[in-house]
């Protein structure tokens, strides 16, 4: 039997509550009903004060340092952030600027995000995806978009997203596989 996998759900919601992070934690529930493991949800809302004034990755508090050696060492990570002034949160993104450059190369990424309406739904493409590029991560297939009036109480309660969690966790889980598998073998390639 193999170990579980470690999946890290990062949440860049400057609020708790937040209809970011209960997607996330959707997402993340959703994979642990599919396979074993073992699962950490990282809130740049809590984190903030750790991280925000700083320039370097030394510079960061202890907690943040954490969370980042979480993220860099994820089989798979959940990321989600509410749209804010049509991209993500500065302070999502100043978190994954203390990630090292290489170290999310061929590490599966499943793309979330919340907004006011469905106008919003691309910051999928257009903001995530390039980011998660640059690090040479592997973005999976099918992101999950959820807007306000798919939350009550600031959870999930609409069978449609609900559906495609569902549909973007099973499509997912092939690549996911495998990307561990590649992950976990060593092998030497001559030319």
């Amino acid at each position: 039997m193999s170990r579980p996998l470690n999946v890290v759900g990062v949440s860049g919601s400057l609020h708790e509550p937040s209809r970011t992070t209960a997607l996330v934690r959707t997402i993340l529930a959703e994979v642990g009903t599919r396979i074993e493991i073992d699962s950490t949800l990282i809130e740049v809302a809590s984190l903030g004060p750790g991280f925000a004034g700083a320039l370097r990755r030394d510079e960061v508090a202890p907690e943040v340092e954490e969370a980042l050696q979480l993220i860099e060492s994820a089989d798979l990570l959940v990321v989600g952030s509410p749209v804010y002034r049509a991209s993500f949160t500065g302070l999502f993104k100043h978190l994954f600027d203390f990630v090292g450059q290489y170290d999310l190369v061929g590490t599966p990424v499943l793309l979330a995000a919340t907004g006011g309406g469905e106008r919003h739904a691309l910051i999928l493409e257009h903001q995530l995806r390039p980011l998660f590029g640059f690090f040479q991560a592997l973005t999976l297939p099918l992101g999950v978009y959820a807007s306000d009036s798919d939350f009550v109480d600031r959870q999930l309660a609409s069978s449609d997203v609900q559906r495609r969690v569902s549909q973007a966790v099973g499509r997912s889980l092939p690549i996911i596989e495998q990307a561990r598998l590649v992950s976990s073998s060593e092998y030497v390639t001559t030319w």
